[in-house]
Formats: C-alpha cells, structure tokens, sequence
C-alpha cells in the first residue's frame, strides 16, 4: 500500500472542516464515562480483516455496545484509514470504539508529534461522527511478550505524552491504563543481578528492594502513568486452562474469574496480594475494562467441549459485575490464531461463529447486568437517507409542509382542468389509446428521471428549484420505482405471449444480471477515478446529511464515508470481507445506491408475475402490503447493501410491486377508471385530500386550533406521515394521487404538452435506467469544475441545460445502448 495525495489533501480538509465545526458548533462533548453504575457495556475484540461490526451483530443476534479494533502507533495514513474505517463500523451500530494503539517502534522513539496527530484525527472523527473513543494505548506494558514491555519510565513518559495530547484535542475521547493480569509476573523474563541488566530500568521493577524482580514485585504499580493522565483502567483477564494443562480445553473451576479480580489466581503461593480493581479501580475511582475470553484449542483431541468451556468463563463474568460496579466495559476476544502459550497450536476465542454459541451468548448477555447498544448515536447513512434525494430543503417543518399542501392543491386543480379539456378541447386528447408503448407513460418517466439528474446535480437555479418543490412530499425515487414496475408490468404479457413463460423469466433474469454488472462496474471505475489526483471524487463518494433524515438537524454536517474499505480491495490478496463488500453493493456513490433496489427487485419479477399472471394479483398485493408493515414494525434489514439505508427492500418493493399490478391490469383499469362513477371517485379522493391539507394549513397559517383535532396536529402530520425513507402513508397517497392526476392531464392536454417538451423528456423516459446510471458520471464532472459557484442562479441553469442535453444526445445516438442497461 501507497501513500497518495488525495489521502492527505482529504485529511487536512478534514481537520479544516474540523476547526470550522469547533468554532461554531459549540463545546465539545465530553469523554465517555461509561454506563451507570452497575452496568457495563459488552463488545467484541474482532480480526478486521475479516470480520465486520454488522457480520458480528447479526450473528450475536443483538447490536453490541462497543468495538475493539488494534492499530499501529505512530501513524501512517494506512492506519488512519483502518481507524476511520473501524470507527465508522463502530459508530453506525451506536457503540463506543476501543481503539487497542500498539507502538511500531521503541517508547522512546514516540513523539508529541506523533501523539498530536492521534488526537487531530480522533477529534475529527467526533465531528466527524460523533464517536465515542476509548484509547487503550500500549496494553500490557508489564508484559514479556510485547515489545513496549516492562520498560516503566519509558512506558509512562509515553502514555502521558498521548494523553497530554488526547485531552487537549479531543475531550471526546478516553485514556486506558491495561496491564496485564499479574499472576506469573515477570512472566519467565530472567534479570539476574539488577547490576548487570539494565540497573535503571530493573530498579524500577524492583519494588521489594530484594535486589532482584520476581513474582513477590508489584507487577502494576510501577507502570502506572498517574491519575492524571488516566481516565479508565483495564486488564486483561483471559482463560487459559489450567496451570498443568495450559493451552487444553479445560472447563474453568467455578469461581475462577472471581479469583482473578481477587489477585488471588494462578500466583503459586497464598501471599494475600491487595487487588488491581481494588487499588485502581475502585480506589481511584475510575471505569474499568476487562478483556476477556476463554482458549479452545482446536487442534486438541481431548477436554472440555467448547460450549461448556466458553459459556462457563462469560457466565463467571457476567455474575462478578453486579458486585464490581467499576467495571463499566468488557470485551471478548474474538479471535482465531496460533497461541505461543499452547505451543503455537491454533486457538479458537470466538463466542459466535456458532450459533449454539452465540444464542447462548446472548441470552446470557440480556440476562446480565450488561447494558447492550446503541449506546450512542446511531451514524450509518440512514440517519441521513432523506437528504440522499432532496439536496436543499425549506427551513422548517412549516415551510416543507407548506410545499406538500401547495402541491396537492395544484394536483386537485390540474385534475379538474384535465376534466375540463376533455370535455370541451377533445382536440387535446392522446391520439391512440391502444398505444401498446404509451408514450404517456414515457413522457413522465423522463420528467421524473430528469428531477433525479436535476436534483443529484446540486447547483443552484430554476429546473432545482421546481424538482425539489413541484412534486410535493414525493420524490423522483418513489416514482421511477412505481413508473419502472408499471412499464415491466405492461411488456411482461406481451413477452410471454411471444416468447414463452420460461423464456421470458430467463430474459429477465440476464437483465437483472447485467444490471448487476453494470453497478459493480460503475462503484469500481467510480473509484478508480477518484485515485486520479485531478479528481475529487468525494462529491459521490462521500454523502453530507443536511439534517433532513431521521436524527433531524442534530445530524447536519456528518460526513458518510461510502467507500471506506475500497482500498483493501487492492491489497494482495484482497481481504474476504472487502470483496463481499464490493459484491453486495455495500459500497458506492450514493446518487447510485438504488441500483441495489432495482437489482433485487429485477431478480423477483419474474416470481412476482407468475402470480399475477394467474389472477392472484389480491395475494401479490396482501404479500407486498404484510412486509411493508412488517419493516414499518420492526425495521427488517434483508441485506447488507448499501440501499437498504436508503431504499429498505421490504418497504419500496411495495411501489414496484404495485406498479407491475397496474401495469399488467392497466387498461381493464384505466376503463374503469374513465367511466363516470371513477371520475366522481377519483375526484372525491383528490379534492378531498387538498381540501383536508389545505384546511390544516389555515389553522396553522392563522393559530385557529382544529375542531377535533389536537394543537399540534399540523407537526405531526408531517412528523408521521410523510417521511421518505419509511414511505409513510402520506407520501404514499401523493404517489397514487401524483400518478391519477398526471395521467389524466396527459391523456387531455397530450398534443400540447408533447409538442412542448416531448422531443426532450420522450426519449429520456424510454430509456430511463440508462439515463440513471450515466448521469453518476455528469454528477461526477460537475463537481469538479473549477471555480463553478454552486449558489449561483446563471451557472446552475447553464450547467444543468448543458447536462440534459449532453444526456440527450447520448440517447439520440444510442451511445453504449449495447453495453449499459435501458
């Protein structure tokens, strides 16, 4: 792995947009103290290289309260990539990031430089997002078996010189002092004379002044950097076996982690020794952190099983904590790896790569004292998917929900102008209802792809100001969903009938396919182009809330890193779990991550249409309708990918499913719906609706209470019901009313409205999936234009006229129809 440029521009950016943050955003929060007393948070120590926080959590069956991730000291911009990714993972689950710093070099080879780079990055990972760090630097420093080991005044020197600079740059974070446990001490180091090894540093360890360090020496005292310089205190406290069995699967004795905290396990004699929790724990008033965890030797034939090993060592550590409220922190070490302490055979310390393991875990876990996460604020892109569509929004909830009843009114208004022209300008009307293209159809799907394109390309001007505010509480998401199912819906008979049922679903499945293909391609030469040192990719590949999502404007400023582990696909080999990432669409520009939507839902149309194809379109819809409700309950994640932050599966499949139903039915219905007693229904529904809004509008406009109705009423219409990401009832009824109304104004007002703006938005609807995903590229171009001014008027008009038609020719010439998807 390189150093490049753009990683070190993206850095002092960071720390610039760091500074400006500390300047206005107020006092910084403080360091993380733990739980309340009495409890104490549980996470894993993982192998990063191939595990994840969400692989973790979903196997734990339960999201943990913090992660701990080991990292070089000093470091180097790959260690500040793997921290930054390690504390977006930790962050986006809500939990608190241990960060275990292990020194590459000698303690006195460490500078303030080097510490004060530590705690810039770790105060713009609190801006950033805002993540809570405890910092276990350089843990079991009265160890043999580290380097930085048993070298007190060096050790100390160094622990205070990063926590000098961790408070003063990043109140957020914590320091922790972790030896480790002291039985066995000095763990078979042979000094001899202290006058013939190191005499200054073997005074130090000589605490009894017997003229030699042996297991009767203070093993934690000396290295204790002072209180002021610590802010947590850990030790590590594993299961190793039994001293004549050490490395074996040997069940622990009951009572053995209690020994431990006791200081009265594994010392060989029946000194009473004062112990570590009690010293500096509880007499120094400070948090605890154990690690933990108990040895399965895999490559041993003999012993205890597994289950009854590990599940007896969490079950002794568990029951200690209520009587040692301290201990505010415990992580299990959930590792796989040769052990020196069993003869270098390989060790198993996970507790749940299984699922016996882990469902016991768990009900262990929520029958303790352990207090599971979120334990902060939950960060991953979905407290910030509204802003994902919008860009800029009105100022308040009042202004947004201003817009949505403006539109609805003017919806009820072209319906009934629809109503009008048909009736008296019949020579307006759509000249083939038997079109089996429908260029209806097609004329609005352009206008709705080009509200996408308009809207990802954030410049100011015209066309932004109409798609951010014409459509009301939808988006043009909800629509080329709904509009993608209804055309798949329409040509899925026709096919069939032509083709063959089976033939028809294979055609669909190579779609979906390529359309696979195609978004794996377009994530990597994304970012590809963004190791160019002329481009800044970050426009795409990085995603700021604007405070619209779910966390409100709280979340306002937080940047989302959307590649994080992209590098370690160059890496040789590259790490498992930064190839699923890539396969499952967990990273990507975020104007694309709906293409993850449309691939799942490509790979379900054909299961979706045998049903309808046989009637049993009321069971597709009762299906479609018990998931949506079921996520809308319990927000059921089905995958990983990087849309379903955005696009949960089981809440918009429920667009696309309906639209493949009005498709497949669309003309039985359109009758039904032209016919007099429809016109009446239809009109009832939409004036009604308008007439409702734009009543709760006026009571709020003018403070009049609504009859029935509580004071805050208009607030939490909005609150409630027209929320983007969840699809609430409210934008879903703007979607069918949006999608009733235009088709009437377009079957009445056809030939003027075509001969207006036809030649433009027809070509682009009908090839409306190419146009999306080109248009990643045109985001990409605009970004890096030099000395473009975003909030001007004249330019964002320029450029966005230069975009459409720049697509536009594309599509006239059938520029790489052959290869990208239509």
């Amino acid at each position: 792995m390189t150093d490049r440029s753009p990683a070190t521009v993206r850095l002092l950016l960071t720390a610039v947009l760091g500074l400006l943050l500390t300047l206005v955003g107020g006092p910084a929060q403080a360091a993380p103290e733990g739980p309340d007393e009495g409890r104490a948070w549980f996470g894993p120590n993982l192998d990063w290289e191939k595990q994840t926080a969400t692989g973790y959590a979903e196997r734990l069956g339960a999201t943990p309260s913090l992660y701990a991730q080991r990292v070089h000291y000093p470091l180097t911009d790959d260690d500040v990539t793997y921290l930054d990714q390690f504390v977006q993972q930790a962050t986006s689950q809500g939990a608190v990031a241990v960060v275990e710093l292990q020194p590459q070099v000698l303690l006195d080879q460490l500078s303030e430089q080097d510490a004060q780079r530590l705690a810039g990055r770790l105060d713009a990972l609190e801006r950033e997002r805002d993540a809570d760090v405890l910092v276990r630097f350089a843990p079991e420093m009265n160890a043999s078996w580290v380097t930085w080991g048993q070298s007190p005044a060096d050790y100390r020197r160094a622990f205070r010189v990063v926590a000098d600079a961790v408070h003063a740059e990043a109140p957020n974070a914590a320091m922790v002092w972790s030896p480790a446990y002291g039985a066995g001490y000095p763990y078979g180091t042979a000094y001899g004379a202290l006058e013939t090894v190191d005499p200054e540093r073997s005074a130090a360890l000589d605490t009894d002044d017997d003229g030699d360090v042996t297991e009767a020496d203070d093993p934690y005292g000396p290295y204790y950097p002072g209180d002021a310089a610590v802010d947590w205190v850990g030790l590590s406290l594993y299961h190793f076996g039994e001293v004549q069995d050490f490395g074996e699967n040997v069940r622990p004795d009951d009572g053995d982690f209690a020994a431990r905290l006791d200081e009265q396990a594994g010392y060989g004699d029946e000194r009473r020794r004062r112990a570590f929790y009690e010293r500096f724990a509880e007499g120094r008033d400070q948090p605890m952190l154990v690690e933990t965890g108990a040895l399965f030797n895999t490559e041993s034939r003999g012993g205890d099983d597994e289950l009854d090993v590990k599940r007896t060592w969490w079950r002794q550590v568990l029951a200690e904590l209520p009587s040692h409220p301290r201990i505010a922190g415990v992580t299990w070490l959930e590792l796989r790896r040769q052990e020196a302490e069993a003869d270098g055979d390989v060790v198993d310390w996970r507790a749940v790569h299984r699922d016996e393991l882990a469902d016991d875990l768990r009900a262990d876990l929520e029958d303790s004292s352990v207090e599971l996460g979120p334990v902060t604020r939950v960060l991953d892109q979905e407290t910030g998917n509204e802003a994902s569509q919008q860009g800029w929004q009105p100022d308040d909830v009042s202004a947004e929900m201003g817009w949505i009843v403006l539109c609805v009114v003017l919806l009820a208004v072209a319906y009934l102008f629809s109503g009008l022209a048909g009736r008296y300008l019949r020579s307006w009307r759509y000249p083939d209802e038997d079109d089996p293209r429908d260029r209806r159809l097609d004329l609005f799907r352009g206008w709705i792809i080009l509200a996408v394109v308009i809207t990802h390309i954030e410049v100011s001007g015209p066309y932004s100001y109409v798609t951010l505010n014409a459509i009301g509480a939808i988006t043009g998401a909800e629509m080329f969903v709904l509009l993608s199912g209804v055309v798949l819906g329409m040509i899925y008979a026709p096919t069939v009938k032509r083709f063959g049922e089976w033939a028809t679903a294979v055609t669909m499945w190579r779609r979906a396919r390529k359309q696979y293909l195609v978004a794996l391609a377009v994530v990597m030469i994304v970012y590809l182009l963004s190791l160019l040192p002329f481009v800044d990719a970050s426009v795409i590949t990085t995603f700021t809330d604007r405070g619209t999502g779910a966390e409100g404007e709280g979340a306002s400023g937080t940047v989302y890193d959307l590649y994080a582990n992209a590098p370690r696909l160059f890496d040789y080999p590259p790490p498992w779990y930064a190839v699923k990432q890539l396969l499952l669409l967990q990273i990507g520009p975020w104007v694309f991550n709906i293409m993850g939507l449309f691939v799942v839902l490509s790979l379900l149309l054909p299961v979706i249409m045998w049903f309808v194809r046989r009637g049993l379109w009321w069971l597709v819809l009762a299906v479609s309708w018990g998931l949506y409700l079921l996520d809308a309950a319990y927000g059921v994640r089905v995958l990983p990918s990087q849309f379903q932050d955005v696009f949960p599966l089981l809440t918009w499949q429920l667009p696309f499913v309906h639209g493949l139903v009005l498709g497949h039915y669309r003309r039985p219905i359109q009758r039904a719906l032209t016919t007099r007693l429809g016109k009446v229904l239809v009109g009832v529904v939409v004036v009604g609706y308008a007439a409702a809004l734009g009543y709760l509008w006026l009571c709020h406009r003018f403070e009049v209470r609504p009859d029935l109705l509580p004071a805050n009423a208009y607030g939490y219409l909005y609150d409630h019901a027209y929320i983007r990401v969840f699809l609430q009832w409210g934008r879903l009824l703007d979607l069918a009313v949006m999608v009733v109304v235009a088709y009437a104004f377009l079957t009445t007002c056809w030939k003027p409205v075509n001969a207006a703006i036809g030649w433009l938005w027809i070509p682009l609807g009908q090839a409306s999936l190419y146009v999306f995903i080109v248009h990643v590229f045109f985001v990409l171009a605009v970004g890096n234009i030099p000395g473009l001014d975003r909030m001007s008027i004249w330019q964002g008009a320029l450029v966005h006229t230069a975009v459409i038609l720049t697509i536009w020719v594309m599509v006239k010439k059938r520029f790489l129809f052959s290869v990208i998807p239509r």
